[in-house]
Formats: C-alpha cells, structure tokens, sequence
C-alpha cells in the first residue's frame, strides 16, 4: 500500500495542469479579486479586511480544488480503464486504493494553501497578530480537505467517465459559490444564505476566519465538517463495495 501512496504522490505532483488550478490558479484569484482593495476594505458581514477575508477564501478553495477534481476524474477514469480492477487482483487490501488517493489529494492541497499566504503576504502586506496563526490556519485549511477529498472519492465511484467532469463541475462551483468562497454571503439574498450556511464550504472557511481574528473554530463549523466528512467517507465505502460486486 505504500508503494501504491507514493506513486499517486508522484503523479499528482507531476501533472502540470493539476498543479496549476490547484496551485497557482487560486494565488491568481486572489490577485484579481483583493488586488485593488484596500487593508482598509472590510468584507460585508465579517470583521475581516478583504486581503484577509479572500486569503482564506482562496486557499480554502484551492484545497476544495486539489482535493475534489483530482479524486473525483482520476478514479472514474481507473474504473472504466480496468486499472481499479487490476489492483483487486493484488494483495492490496480494499482501503489501499481509497488511501492512496485521499494521501495524494492531502499532499497536493498544501501547496495551494502556502503559496497563497505568501502571496497575500508579499503583494497585499497581509498580517496576522501571532506567528502561532499562520500555523493554524494552514493546518486547520489542511485538515478540513480531507472531507472534499472523500467526497471525491465517492463522485469517482458514483460517474462514469463521461459524466465524472460534468458532475464534478456542478459541484465544485455549487459549493464555492454558495458558501461564500468566491465572495461574502452578506451580498447573497436571505435564501441563498440560509441554503450557504448549511454547506461544507461555508463551515471550511469559517475555520480559518476565526483563526484569523485570534480565536477557535467555531464549535457548530467543526461539528459541520465532522458530519459530512462522516457522510462522504461512508458514501465511499459503500460506492466502493458496490463497485466491488459488479466487477
């Protein structure tokens, strides 16, 4: 299984248009959306300043995009290739493949998340009170992918290859938009809001916001993640199985 974990490693790092959404595409974002705002620019409905509110929002989201698109297309494509099916023929126990996939897509988001705080950082002078909060929050971002990445997973198992991108991309941009990645919730009318509350991307940001104003996670977020990534990871399981019989 290790030898499986590594070489999932490689390949992902050595996929140039996968590191580039993952890795360069949201520190873009960010420059685009924050570039002409102002320290003094505060994020509607949050006590952030706009660097601050999308330097989170972006890294968030370049986590979503490492873990979620990665997973979601390699597996379906391995399905339907018969590479999932050779691998059952090996001693490789059922978790294996599932592992090395989640490993692959953690080791993939920390690029995105470093490379945009210095970003933020270098070209915007984003600051934060205490050294002890870059390192949460890149570890709190971090943490919380690996509930995208399970669903991955799951969407790998769920579409065939040719309906895998489509339905990945309804998602990924479902969950960005409407939980408040791509801009603040406060501009939303009351029913998106109610709708975006609910979502994982809403509670994976509110993590590292929290951080970001000097105080722990919220309670109700962390429990938020802990239940989907409990849904996910099962809806995996069970797609696997499933996969597992019919081949």
């Amino acid at each position: 299984m290790t030898t499986l974990v590594k070489l999932e490693i490689v390949r992902a790092l050595r996929n140039k248009r996968f590191m580039f959404f993952t890795v360069i595409y949201p520190s873009l974002l960010f420059l685009m959306i924050a570039g002409a705002s102002k320290k003094t620019d505060i994020a509607p409905g949050t006590p952030l300043s706009m660097p601050l509110y999308y330097m989170v929002a972006m890294a968030s989201f370049g986590a979503l995009t490492a873990a979620l698109m990665g997973n979601s297309e390699q597996i379906a494509k391995e399905r339907e290739g018969g590479w999932v099916r050779q691998l059952r023929l090996t001693s490789l126990p059922g978790r294996g493949y599932v592992t090395a996939k989640i490993a692959s897509a953690a080791v993939s988001t920390l690029p995105s998340i470093v490379i945009v705080f210095i970003v933020a950082a270098t070209a915007k002078g984003v600051r934060l009170d205490a050294a002890w909060q870059w390192l949460a929050l890149t570890g709190a971002i971090w943490a919380g992918s690996l509930v995208f990445a399970a669903l991955g997973v799951a969407i790998g198992y769920l579409a065939t290859g040719d309906a895998v991108r489509p339905l990945t991309m309804i998602i990924y941009f479902g969950l960005s938009i409407l939980g408040g990645l791509w801009m603040p919730m406060a501009s939303y009318p009351q029913w998106l809001r109610d709708i975006g509350a609910w979502l994982p991307t809403h509670a994976y940001a509110a993590l590292g916001q929290a951080i970001e104003v000097g105080n722990a996670p919220h309670a109700r977020d962390v429990a938020l993640l802990a239940a989907y990534l409990v849904l996910f990871s099962g809806a995996a399981a069970w797609l696997y199985r499933k996969d597992t019989r019919t081949t």
